[in-house]
C-alpha cells in the first residue's frame, strides 16, 4: 500500500511541476515572434545565428548583425559577433537591434544595458541595447545594470571568451 501512495504521489509531484502546462506561454524575454523579427541575411538558414545556429527569432531582442564581403551575417548576440570577430575578419557596418522598436540600429548609436537581472544570451552577463538613451534608463531602473557604448560592451563580451582560451 505504502508504494502504492509514494507511486502516486511521485507521480503527481513530477507532472504538478512542469511548466509545459497546455495554455501556458513562457515566454523568454529576448523572444519576438517570428513575423515581429527582421532578418537581414538570405537562404536556407537565415533565421540561424550565422556562428552557433541558434533561432535568431528567439534570442532577436540580442540580435546583431554586420556584412563581410558584401554579405549580410546575423548573429544571436553580441557574443556570437565577436567570435566571428576573433577569427581574423573585418565586418562591416555593425548593428544591433534596439529593444524598444525592434529595428536594427548601428551599434555606434547604441546604448547598452549591461549586466541587468534579465538574462542574457550565450553570456551570464546580459547585454540589451537601446537607440534611445531615456528607454536605457528606464531598463536600468527596472532590471538593474550598467549603461556603456558598443566599445565597452564589446571589451566585457571579450571576457566570456577567457574560457575557452582565447
Amino acid at each position: 500500500m505504502l508504494k502504492i501512495y509514494l507511486s502516486v504521489f511521485l507521480a503527481l509531484f513530477i507532472f504538478g511541476c512542469t511548466t509545459d502546462t497546455p495554455n501556458v506561454k513562457s515566454k523568454m524575454f529576448q523572444s519576438v515572434e517570428p513575423q515581429n523579427a527582421v532578418i537581414l541575411q538570405k537562404g536556407k538558414h537565415k533565421n540561424s545565428c550565422a556562428m552557433c545556429g541558434m533561432n535568431l527569432p528567439k534570442y532577436y531582442k540580442t540580435n546583431h548583425a554586420a556584412q563581410l564581403n558584401g554579405k549580410n551575417y546575423q548573429y544571436c548576440s553580441l557574443h556570437c559577433l565577436e567570435d566571428h570577430l576573433g577569427q581574423g575578419v573585418t565586418l562591416k557596418n555593425p548593428k544591433v537591434v534596439d529593444v524598444d522598436s525592434l529595428k536594427f540600429i548601428s551599434v555606434t548609436d547604441a546604448y547598452y544595458v549591461v549586466g541587468s537581472k534579465k538574462r542574457g544570451t550565450m553570456t551570464k552577463i546580459s547585454k540589451y541595447a537601446f537607440k534611445d538613451l531615456a528607454m536605457a534608463k528606464k531598463f536600468q531602473a527596472k532590471f538593474g545594470g550598467e549603461i556603456m557604448d558598443f566599445n565597452k560592451a564589446r571589451e566585457i563580451a571579450q571576457k566570456d571568451f577567457k574560457y575557452y582560451g582565447r
